[in-house]
């Protein structure tokens, strides 16, 4: 007995220490979980209404909220082949509308459940990256991000073949998905907000871990000065393929929960709107700092969700008024600004001046 307690009193010591390391973390996690239940409170509804999918504000919440966990998701894997490891990519929503167009092609059309959809997903995530990294060899920085364009662009000009219009449904996307009863978004909202929210958190924690391992500084040091990195040893090619694998796994995650979540795939989630939208999430949240991706994708969903309902057609105006002034006045982003404390003011009110001409120049004598 004493041999039991003295063996498992180090490994709850290391679990305060993780939880007290991380109690911002947990705290957010706990409020996540309850939020649905005190919207219900707040509206005059029980516990039970949450639990039924009967309360209605409360599950209009956890929908929308769900939005932002599968872009959270989605940015992550951006963050990483980034922020990360350098690698600039303007083919990534091809990560994710490979797990969208897979999912809804074998819930419609081969009758395939939850879990066997992923293990195939895991199979498609490899090849796509293993085809992104042929290239890397041969190619980096814009030329890398040009390639990898031209091949999303071959796949969102496969995905609206006529030709293929039986499997995705062409120009007019994939219709009549429907997921299984105990993930349905309208029947069971509630457990679906439950395990996109855990995978969000869990899919975080993965990727913090793995930044913080060998691996992971490889992956930086590769960004910082990828030639020192290969006169130190290191074969960077297959840690940047690695890099991408983890990347591309993580994309089609994010695009399983999205046909869940909306049954609907369209082919513009291959399109390279979305890759720019995962660019402006971690912008907004702070280019490599991984939670940035957390943070940037509630405010890039919520402010677009909430700017279209306050002020109509004048929203998209409004949206990009506000990036600008997080580009000019957050230049770290939201996470690395706070992390730095440094908001520059004064840089962000110069970096205006100079964007409306209002600067005055010196004329030379």
């Amino acid at each position: 007995m004493q041999s039991t307690l003295a063996n498992r009193t180090p490994e709850k010591a290391s679990l305060a220490r993780w939880l007290s390391a991380n109690r911002g973390l947990v705290g957010l996690l706990i409020f996540l979980l309850l939020f649905p239940f005190l919207l219900a409170l707040i509206e005059g509804q029980s516990f039970g209404d949450v639990l039924a999918n009967e309360a209605g504000r409360a599950k209009f919440m956890q929908g929308l909220l769900i939005e932002v966990f599968i872009l959270a998701i989605y940015a992550l894997s951006y963050d990483l082949i980034l922020g990360v490891t350098g690698l600039l990519s303007f083919g990534h929503a091809m990560f994710f509308a490979t797990g969208a167009y897979f999912t809804g092609i074998a819930f419609k059309s081969f009758g395939w459940g939850a879990g066997q959809t992923l293990l195939g997903l895991v199979g498609v995530a490899v090849v796509q990256a293993l085809l992104f990294g042929i290239v890397l060899p041969r190619v980096k920085g814009i030329t890398f991000a040009l390639v990898t364009l031209g091949l999303a662009s071959v796949f969102h000009i496969v995905v609206q073949a006529s030709e293929l219009t039986e499997w995705t449904g062409a120009d007019v996307g994939l219709q009549g998905v429907i997921a299984p009863d105990w993930l349905n978004s309208n029947t069971a909202r509630f457990q679906l907000y439950l395990l996109v929210l855990v995978s969000t958190f869990v899919v975080y924690l993965i990727y913090r871990r793995f930044v913080d391992s060998p691996t992971g500084r490889v992956c930086i040091a590769i960004r910082e000065n990828e030639d020192r990195a290969l006169m130190l040893g290191y074969n960077t090619f297959l840690f940047k393929l690695v890099a991408l694998i983890v990347a591309s796994l993580t994309a089609v995650l994010a695009g399983f929960f999205h046909t869940i979540h909306q049954p609907i795939v369209s082919p513009n989630v291959a399109g390279l709107g979305w890759t720019v939208a995962a660019l402006l999430i971690i912008l907004i949240g702070g280019v490599g700092t991984l939670s940035g991706a957390l943070v940037g994708a509630a405010v890039f969903r919520l402010l677009e969700y909430y700017l279209d309902l306050w002020f109509g057609d004048a929203a998209n105006f409004l949206l990009g008024a506000v990036y600008v002034i997080i580009v000019l006045f957050l230049p770290y982003g939201i996470v690395g600004t706070w992390r730095l404390r440094s908001t520059q003011i004064a840089k962000g009110r110069e970096r205006l001046k100079k964007l409306f001409g209002l600067t005055k120049t010196i004329p030379k004598s």
